[in-house]
């Protein structure tokens, strides 16, 4: 009987420490790309703590496993893409959602080989992301400056296939995202994201070929399980990322390569 008893005390106590737990946690996990994310994020711990949470950062190098720890409940948000990407899968779709967006990495084209767009030779082979909306991204960055013409439905998930004019003959070697930068050697030119141009050392608004403007629609989110939105952690995050302190970072480290939308 005594066994027993002990055994019900035991199953009481752990069910109302999860029962407790619930709505209280003061401690949040959130998945980050090292730069620009990850950098914002350690610059609000201190504010984080402030309002009483801890900020637990946990750093990716690529663009799948962030949205499945989510998903998974490994990790309560992430701040890594861009809602089309977040759009682009439709299990992340249907079950993630973005709470608020920080600010726009200007995508940009370039190159080791030559310093100018107009010295790319006819037939140069670039390299663009393999994944749907930042290939199509890239594409219609390209189109932008005249230099491909793609169908009129092509839309943001644009690929080679839609190209429908090329006169320079340029050829597309579709890359994991991350390996863009250490591609350059091998390739004429890459249309590389923002966060992973500054990670590789460059200073987008200086040595890209070309480059987006800051009107660009692709505004980086934080993103978490639908019906999260609201949780008081990630209202304290909104609060600490959305300040003075964040934007002057913002404006003074990364030349023009991360731009602010609050």
């Amino acid at each position: 009987m005594k066994r027993v008893f002990f055994g019900l005390l035991v199953l009481a106590l752990v069910f109302s420490a999860c029962t407790g737990n619930r709505g209280s946690d003061t401690t949040l996990t959130i998945g980050a790309t090292p730069v620009p994310h990850a950098e914002l994020l350690n610059l609000v711990k201190d504010d984080m703590a402030e309002q009483g949470y801890t900020l637990n950062i946990v750093e990716f190098t690529d663009y799948i496993q962030p949205n499945m720890a989510v998903l998974s409940g490994d990790l309560d948000a992430n701040f890594f893409q861009h809602l089309p990407y977040l759009e682009s899968n439709t299990e992340w779709s249907a079950q993630l959602e973005s709470a608020f967006g920080v600010h726009v990495e200007p995508f940009g084209l370039y190159s080791q080989k030559f310093n100018a767009i107009d010295e790319l030779s006819d037939g140069a082979v670039i390299a663009i992301p393999n994944d749907p909306t930042n290939g199509g991204r890239a594409l219609l960055l390209l189109e932008a400056h005249g230099f491909i013409t793609l169908n009129d439905g092509a839309g943001l998930t644009a690929t080679p296939r839609d190209i429908t004019g090329n006169p320079r003959n340029f050829r597309f070697e579709e890359l994991e995202a991350a390996q863009l930068p250490r591609s350059l050697p091998d390739v004429d030119a890459a249309t590389i994201n923002g966060n992973f141009a500054l990670q590789a050392g460059f200073n987008p608004m200086r040595d890209a070929l070309i480059i987006e403007g800051a009107e660009s629609p692709y505004v980086n989110i934080v993103v978490v399980q639908k019906g999260n939105e609201n949780d008081p952690r990630i209202i304290a995050l909104k609060n600490a990322l959305f300040s003075q302190k964040v934007k002057d970072h913002i404006n003074n480290s990364y030349g023009g390569g991360v731009v602010a939308i609050f």
